[in-house]
């Protein structure tokens, strides 16, 4: 008994010593090893749980990045916060220079940070398993427990939300493609800072529409509780149609920015299943804008619809192809309706979804239906009001002695507002008013003749095909 006692004289001995001079974290990191090589025996291992609680008082919290597919809002919270506190006190930094910034922005390196909350130690560490996946672990004392699952928690989400905010930046993604899915496990998205400068301001459309659309916009993003009320999801569709050049693609960069929402780019023929479309849908964020463009070259989301309404009832050009993409991408127009406005549509909040097309006349009309596209927005050609707002985007001018003659043209001439923006664009960085203006007229003069000519040319063509049918009769 004597040689126990002066044994366990001697351990706590140690164990004081060991309290005092070892810093916290070299601590934590030596009982860890401790224990994980007391639970390496057996006789151990059926009372793992009390034996650890027993020699450590640490409480872990884990937050991953993902969850079932999901991002985790809480993952991106805490890093925002670890990444802004003072680098004062840091050993690794990490740098980078934003565009158009002549300084370094500097933030933490360190997969290890203290944090005191409240007289409360906690140390936050950031794990990567081996398939990539990361996890923010926070440890403490179990005596702080109270204190930091009630507010300590609560506290690192609003201050990392509340910096993300102030230094908010806009990302486009887009999914990747679902054979990648297995090597990157969770990350169906990736993406890239959104820099686009486009604005309705800039936007060449008519001002009567743009008005409607940017009101449409405001009473969508205060209408919380609007949508509560009524009982249906917090989100709304738009369709852009017309034909290629009008500004479709600029008009989504528009509300992005006017919204300061993200954009999702959702690629459908990357795609092979409806239950692939969900998980797509549930890992993207609230206030975002999910677009697909050229929907209806997408893939084929009428397949035997289009003979009930009978307006493609033979193949067509391209056609081939589009049966081609279906062996591959199974999204069938069931599930693409469902993920608009079925049960899964409502798993986030403050969502807009985009449709472009260049032909709504090929897509089913229960895709497009009000409800599910609640506002169609038609973008056509350049009309005088928007050739204005390019002559002041591109050449700085708002009345020119040509512009009675461009007025004309354009009340007769069909012409893509990207077309007229070629010609009004700088020759050699340069801005020639005069030159610019004057190449547009000589391009709307030759527009016209060509177009005028076509259509007298089709209109022979029809008359001819009449007359012979009128022969025949007799």
């Amino acid at each position: 008994m004597g040689t126990f006692g002066s044994s366990m004289a001697s351990l706590f001995f140690f164990w004081a010593t060991f309290q005092q001079i070892f810093p916290d974290h070299l601590k934590m990191a030596i009982k860890e090893f401790l224990l994980s090589a007391i639970q390496q025996l057996s006789f151990v291992q059926r009372f793992s749980d009390r034996i650890i609680n027993f020699f450590s008082p640490y409480v872990v919290i884990n937050f991953p990045e993902y969850e079932e597919y999901r991002f985790n809002h809480a993952f991106a919270a805490i890093d925002t916060y670890l990444g802004a506190k003072s680098t004062d006190k840091a050993q690794k930094l990490r740098a980078s220079q934003v565009k158009e910034s002549k300084g370094l922005v500097l933030k933490r390196d360190e997969t290890k940070v203290r944090d005191i909350y409240q007289g409360i130690n906690v140390w936050w560490e950031i794990v990567t398993d081996a398939e990539g996946d990361r996890t923010h672990r926070l440890t403490f004392h179990r005596r702080g427990l109270e204190i930091v699952t009630g507010s300590y928690i609560k506290y690192v989400m609003d201050e990392g939300k509340s910096i993300e905010a102030k230094n908010k930046k806009m990302k486009l993604f887009t999914n990747n493609p679902s054979l990648n899915w297995d090597s990157s496990k969770k990350s169906l998205w990736r993406h890239i800072d959104f820099e686009h400068p486009a604005s309705f301001q800039t936007l060449a459309m008519d001002p009567k529409k743009k008005e409607e659309v940017l009101n449409d916009l405001e009473a969508f993003r205060n209408g919380k509780e609007y949508y509560k009320k009524i009982g249906k999801a917090w989100k709304r569709g738009y369709l852009l149609y017309g034909p290629p050049g009008t500004g479709k693609s600029t008009m989504i960069a528009a509300m992005a920015n006017h919204l300061n929402y993200s954009i999702y780019d959702l690629e459908l023929t990357a795609i092979q299943s409806n239950s692939e479309l969900r998980k797509l849908l549930t890992a993207t964020s609230s206030k975002s804008i999910i677009v697909i463009e050229d929907i209806d070259c997408s893939v084929d989301l009428t397949g035997k619809r289009r003979k009930k309404y009978g307006d493609f009832s033979s193949k067509k050009d391209g056609e081939q192809g589009s049966e081609e993409q279906n062996r591959s991408s199974r999204v069938t127009l069931s599930g693409l309706l469902n993920f608009i406005d079925g049960i899964w549509s409502a798993c986030g909040q403050e969502r807009i979804i985009v449709f472009t097309t260049n032909h709504m006349e090929k897509l089913d009309p229960a895709l497009i239906r009000r409800g599910r596209m609640d506002m169609h927005i038609e973008l056509s050609y350049c009309s005088f009001e928007a050739f204005k707002v390019l002559a002041k985007n591109y050449l700085d001018i708002d009345t020119h002695p040509l512009f009675g003659e461009i007025e004309a043209f354009l009340k007769e001439t069909k012409i893509a507002p990207a077309d007229v923006a070629e010609k009004l664009m700088s020759k050699n960085h340069k801005i020639d008013v005069d030159g610019s203006l004057k190449d547009l007229v000589d391009s709307l003069e030759r527009r016209k003749e060509y177009q005028r000519g076509h259509s007298n040319g089709h209109e022979k063509k029809s008359g001819g095909k009449k007359l012979g049918i009128f022969r025949g009769l007799f």
